[in-house]
């Protein structure tokens, strides 16, 4: 096994002072668990509103064939963090601008959609009773295949407030936002989010040459009909079936454009894209089973990370990414991994991310 790179840490004054201890707590925890091997490669800032405090990357963006490196440009596949970074925004944009409500039907924007009963607020809590997961990749492909097959799956569940995160509900918000803003989804988040956050290097369906800019993510799993390594394109199966552009995931994006996001999230907004009843809804619990609390499309509450307050912001992706934003501190974490690459390793991806979060809880 070829030794990761050393880890570079950076911290940068603004106005939010960092004990050299914390770094080194910091630069060690991170260091370990690239030596363990997972991740193969991460990228982590700690910001605030006022910029970054800390930026650190290390490890392998590909460790198959010629190992390639973690830089500080690295874009990585986002998972479900497309759900909050695109889908998320857009349905608070729409609304605030009038052209949507959340007490809409979803088949007012789509309708085909069996169930008068279920809400765009269902869809944005998932608590529209629908299966969590079909993988309709291996039978099916496009648009108008998977919508119908999802449609079928969503008559046979019923919106009863109960919790249930599932990637359908995002599909279907995706295909929402479309018919509402009367754009692709990819144009939408171009136009109304990434040119007005200047999130330069954000964005689906990644060209060609960026290949090598990008994390890879699975060798031979089980999001492909015929296996193989996936690398610059999107890991997930269905969002893959879809052309790579889907509400639920399919959104690259770098450590250095999230930085930007999550200060946009903590109150960082010189373009006023959103008002701040956007931002109180995204810290409001609207549902909550058990320890899954939600506000809009977010999670809240994230206990097992730690001395978080109850409000924090929060949301993981498979492949190993997270983005955590606290309002209440003007705190927050991007966490970039391909923890996926070059197999998976679902638990030991759990406990470095909550060793990587203790560790932050609250700087």
């Amino acid at each position: 096994m070829i030794a990761p790179p050393d880890l570079r840490l950076d911290v940068f004054d603004n106005d939010r002072a960092v004990a050299p201890d914390d770094t080194d707590q910091l630069r060690a925890c991170l260091t370990q668990l690239l030596d363990d091997g997972c991740p193969s490669g991460l990228s982590l800032a700690v910001v605030s509103s006022k910029g970054v405090i800390v930026e650190s990357y290390g490890g392998f963006a590909c460790v198959v064939g010629e190992p390639v490196p973690v830089t500080a440009t690295t874009c990585y596949d986002l998972a479900s963090l497309t759900k909050v970074v695109c889908s998320v925004p857009l349905a608070l944009l729409a609304r605030q601008e009038g052209r949507l409500r959340f007490e809409d039907p979803v088949r007012v924007w789509l309708p085909g959609f069996p169930r008068p009963d279920t809400t765009v607020l269902h869809l944005l809590t998932h608590t529209s009773g629908i299966v969590d997961h079909v993988p309709f990749f291996e039978a099916l492909e496009g648009r108008a295949a998977i919508e119908s097959a999802v449609y079928e799956w969503a008559a046979r569940g019923a919106p009863e407030g109960i919790v249930r995160y599932s990637d359908l509900n995002f599909m279907l918000m995706g295909w929402v936002l479309e018919a509402c803003f009367g754009l692709a989804l990819d144009v939408a988040f171009q136009q109304q989010l990434a040119d007005p956050l200047a999130l330069t290097s954000s964005r689906f369906r990644p060209p060609s040459s960026w290949r090598h800019r990008t994390a890879a993510t699975e060798l031979d799993g089980d999001q492909r009909r015929d296996g193989g390594l996936v690398w610059g394109a999107v890991h997930d199966g269905n969002a893959f079936a879809l052309g790579g552009v889907a509400g639920h995931a399919g959104l690259f994006s770098s450590l250095r454009d999230l930085s930007r996001f999550l200060r946009f999230l903590l109150g960082h907004d010189p373009a006023g894209v959103l008002d701040e009843e956007s931002r109180h809804l995204m810290r409001t619990k609207l549902a909550a089973t058990d320890a899954d609390v939600r506000s809009v499309g977010w999670r809240l509450d994230p206990a097992a990370w730690g001395g978080w307050p109850a409000a924090t912001l929060w949301h993981t992706g498979f492949t190993g990414t997270s983005l955590l934003a606290c309002p209440e501190l003007d705190l927050g974490v991007v966490l970039l991994t391909n923890a996926v690459h070059p197999h998976r390793q679902v638990e030991a991806q759990g406990r470095m991310r909550a060793s990587v979060h203790r560790l932050l809880a609250p700087w």
